[in-house]
């Protein structure tokens, strides 16, 4: 029989194998022991299925700082300066060393017949600084990413691995130089403090082995949490159902504080389908409105010049939010993004894999309209981090959408998220490299935990009951908690949640531990955040809209942030 629990070490931990993820793990993994775990497989996460590029200021009438502008005006009060200005003039570093990993992007010929990038643009922004590779943009650099991680001996990396938990040991205050300070902290405008003195530091974490059935006790000098978003706590989602805000509620449980929670990206345009089709569920991608494509009702009738001068260019939760309006004024299940106008070649060359996948489902791009609806796409909070992707936790690190550096604010442009993937692993990397503490001191830790029962993984009936509970909670975020919420609608949800969380509570992890209901618990920790996050927000501002609060607050220009009480690690 598998032994229930084995333990294993090595000097770097990094959990999600995403954008963020795998390039951490390609900068350390030259003089350091990387182990890169992933819940599937390779490719892993919501950076493969990345459609549009990332975002470099590469014109010669624009600019970093060009970049930088756009970026605080579409996040609507709430960016961090220093931090945007840090991503965007680290833009062009990034994407020469994205080439230099072997990443083809677009190019076409300038006015010499030299090859140059090829530039899209996307809402948001002022010029045409989208670097991509066609319409898969993610693809494109997950597979470059994989064939070099796969060519590095010190780099190993591990599927079917479902993160637990975080473990942490105590430290004395003395062993902790410095406080805490992150660019929320920083500037905040005063609604929060520096953070005190770690009483623990992070020394590994608990991994569900799903080939073997047992639980893995990982013990490393540093672990990184790499696990992207929360999109599948809502119906509606663009992202694949991994997106179920693991790392989120692992920091959270471990005492990492969390801020802007409320700040839920819901991208417009995603192929709609019923909702018993999930799996046909496509984005189509921003650039498609920034070729051309514009936004109408069954009738051919258009409507986002009625919301924005820049119509269906404006920023993604202005179109969200007039598409939301004219679906729920007309009684609609979805409206109507048109490209057809432009010529089918040019179409089928700019945007090959949207054109196809359309057409096998039976939509034709370039010769109608295809019906689409908001989805779910990116969380613009997370844990709380430094700008070299620190917690608080001495040892965790977070890097990539499960983290909130103050770059998004309250609406992320597009394209910037691989942009920040990028900038803040190199940060990280730097920042791991000097970090004192050797594997020595992650493994003397006290065995608190005892696992001697085996796994109850077989149980079908137990797995259906979680699933059941997943899509309920899915429902409860989709109609109360969504791109327009209010108070009533929040209170209904925050009531639902609590009972999910008494059932999970009650659940004995230590012999259950299977997918479903660790998902479903993360799924369950991270709406409760949140919802309270959304209660205390009481204004419209960015990706946050509450009908009872339908204006801007100027005096509540801060970060929202959590910290749990429950859980005294910290302070």
């Amino acid at each position: 029989m598998t032994p229930y629990f084995t333990d294993h070490n090595t000097d770097v931990l990094v959990i999600g194998a995403g954008a963020a993820g795998l390039s951490l793990a390609i900068r350390l993994a030259v003089s350091q022991r990387v182990t890169l775990l992933l819940k599937d497989a390779l490719p892993d996460g919501a950076s493969y299925w990345a459609q549009g590029g990332i975002a470099v200021a590469l014109d010669a009438s624009d600019s970093a700082q060009a970049h930088a502008q756009d970026t605080i005006a579409v996040g609507a009060g709430l960016c961090c300066d220093e931090v945007v200005k840090f991503v965007t003039a680290g833009a062009r570093a990034q994407l020469d060393w994205l080439l230099a990993q072997g990443v083809s992007f677009t190019e076409e010929q300038d006015s010499a017949g030299h090859p140059r990038l090829h530039l899209a643009r996307e809402g948001g922004h002022g010029f045409r600084r989208i670097v991509h590779a066609d319409d898969a943009t993610g693809a494109a650099i997950q597979n470059a990413l994989i064939a070099q991680a796969q060519k590095i001996p010190n780099l190993t990396i591990l599927t079917s691995r479902f993160a637990i938990d975080l473990i942490c040991k105590p430290v004395a205050h003395s062993s902790c130089s410095q406080t805490f300070v992150s660019p929320v902290d920083q500037l905040n405008r005063g609604g929060a403090s520096v953070w005190p003195q770690a009483q623990k530091s992070c020394v590994g974490a608990l991994i569900y082995n799903e080939i073997e059935h047992c639980v893995e006790r990982w013990r490393s000098r540093v672990v990184v949490l790499a696990t992207g978003g929360a999109s599948h706590i809502w119906q509606h989602a663009t992202n694949p159902g991994a997106a179920s805000g693991d790392g989120i509620a692992m920091g959270w449980r471990a005492g990492c504080r969390v801020a802007n929670l409320e700040f839920n990206q819901f991208h417009p345009t995603c192929l709609f389908v019923p909702s018993d089709q999930a799996s046909r569920r496509f984005l189509l991608t921003e650039a498609l409105r920034g070729e051309g494509a514009y936004l109408q009702l069954a009738n051919g009738e258009r409507f986002m010049s009625a919301y924005h001068q820049d119509a269906e260019l404006a920023p993604r939760d202005v179109v969200a939010q007039a598409i939301h309006e004219q679906m729920t004024q007309h009684q609609l299940s979805h409206v109507y993004l048109n490209i057809s106008h432009r010529n089918a070649q040019f179409i089928r060359a700019h945007f090959p894999t949207i054109t196809a996948h359309c057409l096998h489902l039976g939509f034709d791009l370039t010769r109608e309209a295809v019906p689409i609806v908001p989805a779910a796409h990116y969380t613009c909070g997370g844990l709380v981090t430094d700008i070299d992707g620190a917690t608080e936790i001495p040892g965790l690190y977070a890097i990539g959408e499960v983290a909130c550096t103050g770059l998004h604010g309250a609406n992320r442009i597009a394209s910037n998220s691989l942009l920040e993937c990028f900038v803040l692993s190199a940060a990280a990397a730097q920042h791991i490299l000097a970090y004192p503490r050797d594997l020595a001191s992650a493994t003397s830790i006290e065995d608190t935990l005892v696992f001697d029962k085996a796994l109850d993984v077989t149980s079908k009936e137990r797995q259906g009951v979680a699933r059941a509970h997943q899509y309920a909670l899915q429902m409860t975020m989709w109609n109360d908690v969504g791109i327009v919420r209010n108070a009533s609608q929040l209170q209904r949800a925050a009531t639902h949640l609590d009972a999910l969380k008494h059932i999970v509570d009650a659940y004995d992890f230590t012999t259950g531990a299977n997918r479903d209901w660790l998902t479903l618990r993360n799924l369950v920790y991270v709406a409760q955040l949140i919802v309270r996050s959304a209660m205390q927000r009481t204004e419209s501002r960015g990706l946050h809209y509450r009908s009872d609060y339908p204006e801007i607050d100027f005096q509540q220009a801060r970060d929202t942030v959590l910290h749990n009480t429950a859980c005294p690690i910290l302070g």
